[in-house]
């Protein structure tokens, strides 16, 4: 597949300067990393903007105790790799309460996401925190700035955006104020796949086609990562399909694509023919736009 990187460059280019912008002015950077694409994108870009020196942030990964087994295996094996600082946190008592995707809905996000990530960024005392949004993923992301000003409780109000003009950005902060930064604002889907496949950037496994164990769930395909944990319901009937993932989440709410794509190029093409969001995989976002909103200015995203 023969790629023009001429709008691939721009796009990077873009995406160093912010992150080296950020880093001149931050105290005690951090880099969230879920180690889906485009947390595993926006790293490589860190580790181009920085290069030859060791990454100047660490990893923060939030584990939901629900994730996919073989991307916690490319997470570790990432930051092992590449030299970053792993930091893994965990609601333990949540975890030790079984709070699953399952059974409690929306507090499960906020307890077994929001609230040890907010956590974890109160005790390390991060002020500049880079995340790795898009802002064609979700039309609330689409309001928010590449430098988000948050409230000493990681609030998010998007009546208090600041102005970004001509690539200019303000990372004044106040008092218990941090900033939520993120360099891939201006990306699409299609452009973090090219990028990855042009710069031969290695994905985690679960994006790319093979024969994995499903159930169908209201339409979806939920593949069945621990078979000892599954919620099994009457109906449902186990069985192999080949599929693939477009967006990454929790495994019981995540639902995956049928697809022969076993190569990142054969990815890209399907991705540029797909007349369906990404997020459609995301079981959990069934709720309207609002609800996303309000996890966003509680401090999830």
């Amino acid at each position: 597949m023969r790629l023009s990187n001429s709008h691939l460059d721009w796009l990077e280019s873009e995406s160093i300067h912010i992150l080296r912008e950020a880093i001149a002015e931050a105290q005690n950077p951090v880099m969230l990393f879920s180690a889906g694409k485009d947390s595993t994108v926006m790293a490589h870009l860190a580790l181009r903007a920085f290069y030859p020196s060791p990454p100047p942030m660490p990893l923060l990964h939030v584990d939901s105790t629900w994730e996919f087994r073989s991307l916690i295996e490319f997470r570790d094996a990432f930051a092992r790799e590449h030299g970053f600082r792993l930091i893994a946190r965990a609601n333990e008592e949540g975890r030790a309460a079984g709070i699953n995707p399952f059974e409690h809905g929306d507090a499960y996000t906020s307890i077994m996401r929001t609230e040890p990530l907010k956590t974890a960024l109160d005790e390390g005392g991060y002020d500049i925190i880079f995340g790795g949004a898009r802002r064609d993923e979700e039309k609330s992301r689409a309001k928010e700035r590449i430098f988000s000003v948050r409230s000493a409780g990681h609030g998010w109000d998007p009546r208090q955006q600041r102005p970004e003009l001509w690539r200019l950005y303000n990372t004044r902060l106040g008092k218990g104020q941090s900033a939520r930064v993120f360099p891939l604002s201006n990306w699409t889907e299609s452009d973090i796949w090219a990028y990855a496949l042009l710069h031969k950037i290695q994905l985690a496994p679960l994006y790319l086609a093979e024969p994995r164990t499903v159930v169908e769930r209201n339409g979806a395909l939920i593949v069945v990562d621990d078979e000892s944990r599954m919620r099994f319901q009457s109906g449902d009937r186990p069985h192999t399909r080949t599929v693939r993932f477009r967006t990454l989440g929790c495994w019981p709410v995540t639902g995956a694509i049928e697809s022969e794509a076993t190569t990142l190029s054969a990815v890209v093409d399907e991705t540029l023919r797909a007349s369906s969001s990404e997020r459609q995989g995301r079981i959990s976002d069934g709720e309207d736009g609002g609800s996303l909103e309000q996890k966003k200015r509680e401090g999830y995203f």
